[in-house]
């Protein structure tokens, strides 16, 4: 074998192997939180959520054959005082069903009486991931005046999926998708609207 041809085994091998990594990382699926915001309402508090979704291969492979998948937004308050357990005072928790009708080719969101379909798989994720006007519920009164320790995450709920498919989510990472838990100290919004974390 003279250089020539040694050198174009070594570029179609270089190729080869970039493209197994691109595919790779396509495949992979994620979720970002772009940003978040808790308003003060004439009620309470409501929270507005912004993510970026996207899935793996095996999960879009399972919404075409009928899988619903459900993603959960949970926002959390909690008092931490040094002589006490650390209580959750206040939560927001939005679980949405992502399905698709292969008789429509439509993918559906479902939650909160309501339901929405989307003509493609981006639409569908885009509107997923911006969720406004959430309401927190108060477990106990909150105070505006003390510091709060919050958190928030969003992913998806292997726990609704059928059994064959909770198994396998146990075995396979694939099923395992999940933004970053995002933690940080704040103090409730006096105003109507008022963002404390980006």
């Amino acid at each position: 074998m003279n250089w020539i041809e040694k050198l174009a085994s070594m570029l179609i091998s270089s190729f080869f192997l970039i493209g197994i990594i691109i595919q790779s990382a396509y495949g992979e699926g994620n979720i970002e939180i772009k940003s978040f915001a808790l308003e003060a309402t004439e009620t309470g508090y409501q929270i507005n959520v912004d993510a970026a979704i996207e899935l793996n291969s095996t999960l879009e492979q399972a919404l075409e054959k009928g899988i619903v998948l459900y993603f959960v937004i949970k926002f959390s308050l909690i008092d931490t005082k040094w002589y006490w357990v650390d209580d959750e005072v206040a939560r927001s928790k939005l679980r949405i069903g992502l399905s698709y009708n292969a008789l429509t080719r439509q993918y559906r969101l479902s939650h909160r009486s309501k339901s929405q379909g989307f003509d493609t798989l981006n639409e569908a994720l885009q509107e997923l991931g911006t969720q406004h006007h959430i309401p927190v519920e108060e477990k106990l009164k909150l105070d505006p005046t003390i510091e709060y320790s919050a958190s928030l995450q969003v992913w998806l709920d292997a726990s609704r999926l059928s059994k064959p498919f909770q198994l396998e989510s146990l075995r396979s990472k694939e099923w395992n998708l999940s933004s970053e838990k995002k933690e940080w100290r704040t103090k409730l919004p006096v105003a109507s609207s008022f963002p404390i974390h980006r």
